[in-house]
């Protein structure tokens, strides 16, 4: 018969290295969610002690029991219950005893079943000071384990401690109930003072000779611009080949898929333009968000995360965005997904709400290709190659220019609450620890893969069916009747597979969208054709070039750098025989798609993230009004 689990809560001050001791009691076997109806996320995972279940759960650190923030609230709550847990973990930096031990004597007053769980004992030797568990033990009145995470040592003493405090009947412990504040720190004192035995000769930590310098207000910027360059530049670079290779290996799989579905059109069609495409455009978001998360933990197990933070704080805070928003912001010009996901790091719930609001206005790499076609069409053989760097530097920084003006307004007017106060501590430097960078990185990869990514493929398959149905027999003919008189240079610019294909699309249900919503568009200068890419990119910025050579008649095996598709766009007319695409049209669609929240799985991360669709819908509101609005003034100069 089993037993039944018993409920134990990780509980401690930031940076005592809770999640640290929590990842190292249960690896990889952690469920990642939501507490109900809030977005501060819970960490859980369950423990065998020989036949004894543990449902641990690692609550957001807190540094009391007076909960300001969402975060703080929804920590306590879980500590205190109801339901209470069984037992609580109180995870204690022995480096820094006095502060942590405030916390622990509030929390004497809810749970009496504790265990003490110590951390830093190995610095705390290193600096030459001593302590005494036994002391600390019997003033406290709970049992005291030393542990060195990264190493397991102490984590099996730990866990058989949970299960024998689990066992006993409640009982009293040493710590003095109903203190006032003043007497909590009196007390802390008086509990280091007799447990710490000081080193013969402090000396200046090395931390602080490094803070010297990452934290100087010249050269810790320098540092600082040079740290988040490599880290861009790691998530663009390394992603790259690993998403060139997913998408590599998708393709071969949809042609192996294509040849086996050869005799139903339909069948082929769903399997390879719909679902296959659709799971191949959720995992190849995977590199970017592993690189990302990888190198988020590496900084944040270092302690220099935090140093950044406050180097940042004064530069964003005066426009209501905390110090960590600069991590967020700077990954999103890779793609907005991975920064919307770490906007976790950020305490304060206004500025990470803030955060993941504007995130999206980042130029990111799917915007690239875009970009590259229309400056290479239009503006370089108009202007020249300075114009085009120009144009091209222009469209990522529009975004940035944009979002600051925006989090102003969100702030006046959207978001409610204060902003909490920027208050860090900053841990002590050390060596990042690998299990604790791989579990992040697992983690968020898997929550990623398992939310956002199944609304993505659903989406997907819908959008294929939009634009596959439905399917006329009618124009079978037409290629040969409007090309056959033409000459052969012309025939072959215009295969009768790539015809068919456009024709398709126009009178597909996306396409007779399209041209129902092309009187919207046409102040800013869009005919149907550009209305349908809109439409057709829904799913992922990465389509719109596939479907504007679809809708041109060039096929959809053409890329950004597809000499005939430029040609055609450059050519390409209205009805009443002027060019499409002007100078002033073609800056408008890079505007529009600079500003427009043209991403189907951008919103599902914004959705996951919020615990709501409220903010993922005002997000595709506010920004196709923007990129509506930033069209429009272009077009006023045409």
């Amino acid at each position: 018969m089993s037993k039944d689990p018993i409920h134990v809560a990780f509980v401690g001050n930031p940076n005592a290295g809770k999640t640290s001791l929590f990842n190292a009691l249960t690896g990889s076997n952690q469920r990642v969610g939501n507490y109900p109806g809030v977005t501060v996320e819970k960490v859980s995972a369950t423990v065998m002690v020989g036949d004894q279940p543990l449902e641990c759960d690692d609550i957001p650190g807190l540094y009391s029991s007076n909960a300001v923030s969402e975060d703080e609230l929804v920590a306590w709550n879980a500590i205190v219950g109801p339901p209470a847990p069984d037992v609580l973990v109180y995870v204690l930096d022995v480096t820094n005893l006095e502060r942590h031990l405030f916390f622990l004597t509030q929390l004497a007053e809810q749970n009496p079943r504790m265990v003490v769980a110590l951390t830093m004992t190995d610095t705390l030797a290193r600096s030459g000071a001593k302590y005494d568990r036994s002391v600390l033990s019997d003033m406290l009145g709970f049992p005291v384990i030393p542990v060195i995470a990264h190493k397991n040592a102490g984590v099996k003493e730990l866990l058989q401690a949970i299960v024998d405090i689990a066992a006993e009947a409640p009982g009293a412990n040493s710590v003095p109930l109903n203190l006032t504040t003043a007497d909590r720190y009196e007390y802390s004192s008086g509990v280091r003072k007799a447990v710490i035995t000081p080193a013969p000769k402090p000396a200046t930590s090395t931390t602080k000779r490094i803070d010297r310098i990452l934290t100087h207000r010249f050269f810790g910027l320098l540092i600082f611009v040079a740290i988040m360059y490599l880290v861009f530049q790691s998530i663009y670079t390394f992603a790259a080949p690993l998403q060139g290779w997913i998408e590599e290996g998708f393709g071969w799989l949809g042609g192996v898929v294509s040849g086996w579905t050869s005799g139903s059109p339909v069948l082929q069609s769903l399997l390879v333009e719909g679902l296959i495409a659709g799971i191949g455009g959720v995992l190849v978001f995977l590199p970017q968000i592993m690189i990302l998360f990888a190198l988020i933990a590496a900084l944040e197990g270092s302690g220099y995360l935090a140093r950044a933070a406050f180097l940042m704080d004064k530069l964003l805070g005066w426009c209501g965005l905390s110090g960590r928003a600069f991590v967020p912001l700077l990954s999103s010009f890779a793609c907005a997904i991975p920064g919307i996901m770490a906007a976790r790091v950020m305490p304060d719930p206004k500025s990470r709400l803030a955060t993941i609001l504007v995130a999206p206005l980042m130029s990111c790499s799917a915007r690239l290709p875009v970009y590259v076609l229309l400056i290479g069409a239009v503006i370089q053989p108009q202007f020249g190659a300075a114009w085009a760097g120009f144009t091209l530097f222009a469209m990522h920084l529009l975004g940035l220019l944009v979002a600051i003006p925006v989090v102003l307004a969100l702030n006046r007017g959207v978001l409610k609450g204060k902003r909490l106060p920027f208050v860090l501590e900053l841990p002590r430097y050390q060596w990042p620890k690998f299990r604790d960078v791989w579990i992040a990185m697992y983690s968020r990869a898997k929550v990623f893969l398992t939310t956002a990514g199944t609304v993505i493929v659903a989406m997907s398959v819908l959008i294929w069916a939009a634009s596959y149905f439905p399917r006329p027999d009618a124009f079978e003919g037409e290629w040969k009747t409007r090309y056959a008189s033409e000459p052969v240079s012309v025939r072959e610019s215009v295969t009768e597979e790539a015809y068919l294909a456009g024709r398709a699309a126009e009178n597909s249900y996306l396409g007779r969208f399209g041209r129902a919503i092309e009187p919207a568009f046409r102040p800013i200068g869009f005919d149907w054709r550009l209305s349908t890419a809109i439409v057709a990119a829904f799913p992922a910025r990465e389509v719109v070039v596939p479907s504007m050579g679809i809708i041109f008649n060039q096929g959809s095996d053409n890329d950004e750098n597809s000499a005939s598709l430029r040609e055609t766009l450059k050519d390409a007319q209205l009805p009443d025989g002027k060019p499409l695409f002007t100078p002033t049209t073609a800056i408008g669609f890079m505007v529009f798609f600079a500003l427009c929240c043209q991403c189907m799985s951008t919103l599902a991360a914004v959705k996951r993230e919020t615990n709501s669709w409220k903010w993922p819908v005002f997000m595709f509101v506010y920004m196709t009004a923007l990129a509506y609005l930033g069209a429009w003034i272009v077009q006023l100069f045409s």
